[in-house]
């Protein structure tokens, strides 16, 4: 069974990050069981384990937090649904890339609940769409955003972080960063994409999708 936990309001990073550490010692104990938990933070920037310390570029911005979760430098804000993902991974099968592919795809099978087409790259981590309403890039390929953010960590095979779909976020808060290390594409979200979808919606989705990917 996976306990699934809807937080209304903001939810402190570092009180996040206690309780996740606290229940994936229990998951791993046999004490509790996985665990999904959508939030809100308040605005704030995450530095995992690659991140660089030129791609923080407004550093007084907002509070800054160094995390052992992977990737790089990443935002937290309203308007971000972020799902933290408290699951056994050693119990299903004992591949992390497996599993990050799982985490992927559960994000493309949410988004094309709402019509929207993401796409996974190579050597970019996260979830893609396509901008036909933009210019294209020097190369002549199609302008992509970025929607979704993916970063986890693992302690004796159990996951906690996890991802970050923009639903409505204030994207101007992505400038006191490179998202992911990343400055040839940009940054984007549902609403952005012009699709009045809410914070509920989204979760209806994320949890309709998630059986058809890991299995129930």
């Amino acid at each position: 069974m996976v306990e699934w936990i809807t937080s209304d309001g903001m939810t402190d990073y570092l009180s996040a990050v206690a309780f996740m550490e606290a229940r994936a010692a229990a998951i791993a104990e046999s004490r509790a069981e996985e665990c999904i938990w959508l939030l809100e933070h308040p605005p704030l920037y995450t530095a995992g384990t690659s991140a660089r310390p030129a791609d923080l570029t407004d550093p007084h911005r907002f509070p800054v937090h160094e995390t052992r979760r992977g990737g790089q430098y990443t935002y937290h804000g309203p308007g971000q649904r972020v799902v933290y993902v408290m699951l056994n991974v050693g119990q299903r099968g004992h591949d992390v890339r497996a599993f990050v592919k799982q985490l992927e795809n559960w994000v493309i099978a949410a988004l094309a609940e709402f019509n929207v087409t993401g796409h996974i790259r190579e050597g970019r981590v996260g979830v893609w769409v396509e901008r036909d309403d933009k210019p294209r890039t020097a190369t002549g390929a199609r302008a992509e955003d970025k929607i979704a953010a993916i970063g986890i960590r693992l302690r004796k095979w159990v996951s906690f972080h996890g991802i970050s779909i923009n639903v409505e976020p204030d994207l101007e808060h992505f400038g006191g960063i490179v998202p992911c290390g990343i400055t040839e594409h940009g940054v984007t979200s549902l609403v952005d994409l012009g699709l009045p979808v809410t914070m509920a919606d989204v979760d209806v989705a994320l949890r309709r999708s998630f059986d058809t990917v890991f299995g129930s």
